[in-house]
């Protein structure tokens, strides 16, 4: 059976104003079903949507959003999170030997499952290719940002990331036709949190120079403290 949400629903599912998703609803740029005036969402086709959207997002409106989105956890919280704070250290590989688009998305999974926290690897790595045949989660610049294609939140025992480094750039079908090295995977259990992780990588990869930091890194340990030190100094520049 499909679960559908109502539009104040969603909006608030995707921390998005009301007015502003059903503006994409009604240019019919998201999947949605209209009974008289409301419309309703299937969550996991929104979720995808979401995911999608996120991802195309120029650095300027993505940095515009997230900001909100702090000010809205701090308020709920008193704090936000970093990123960092969900890459265990045994979430880590810097050498990944696959050289192509499958090896890489089994070495993830079974990289996500080394640290304990995931339920079912077989089902993370059927998301994950599905989500791959789709559109590449490659934004160019040498890194992919892989997830589900459709959110599972019983999928992980508590959210967090893995985070590997290939010997050798694949291509994994960035749009701009660069080869990838770098390979996250975002395994959040709560979906808003998804997508704030999610929008935090971009604008990481937007406005910061981690990934050329990432390339020269030694150790596990090395790597996450890359990571967390140009995450901070990222948030005390738009805060």
């Amino acid at each position: 059976m499909s679960f559908h949400l109502d539009l104040k629903a969603a909006a608030a599912l995707l921390h998005m104003q009301e007015n502003e998703l059903r503006h994409f609803a009604q240019r019919e740029e998201v999947a949605s079903i209209k009974r008289g005036d409301e419309f309703l969402f299937e969550r996991k086709l929104l979720c995808e949507w979401a995911q999608r959207r996120v991802m195309s997002l120029n650095e300027k409106k993505l940095s515009g959003e997230h900001r909100l989105e702090i000010n809205e956890r701090r308020k709920s919280n008193g704090k936000d999170f970093h990123v960092a704070d969900l890459l265990p250290i045994e979430g880590i590989d810097i050498d990944l030997t696959a050289k192509a688009r499958g090896g890489v998305l089994r070495d993830m999974t079974d990289l996500a499952d080394s640290t304990g926290l995931l339920y079912d690897p077989e089902l993370l790595f059927a998301e994950l290719t599905a989500r791959e045949e789709v559109a590449s989660t490659a934004i160019g610049g040498g890194a992919a940002f892989l997830h589900a294609k459709y959110h599972d939140p019983y999928m992980v025992q508590e959210s967090f990331i893995a985070l590997g480094r290939s010997r050798k750039p694949i291509f994994f079908g960035a749009q701009d036709g660069s080869a990838t090295d770098l390979f996250f995977l975002i395994c959040c259990s709560n979906y808003s949190l998804h997508l704030h992780v999610l929008s935090r990588l971009c604008l990481l990869a937007h406005g910061t120079n981690l990934f050329n930091e990432m390339r020269l890194a030694q150790s596990p340990e090395e790597m996450h403290e890359i990571l967390k030190t140009t995450e901070d100094k990222f948030l005390n520049g738009i805060l």
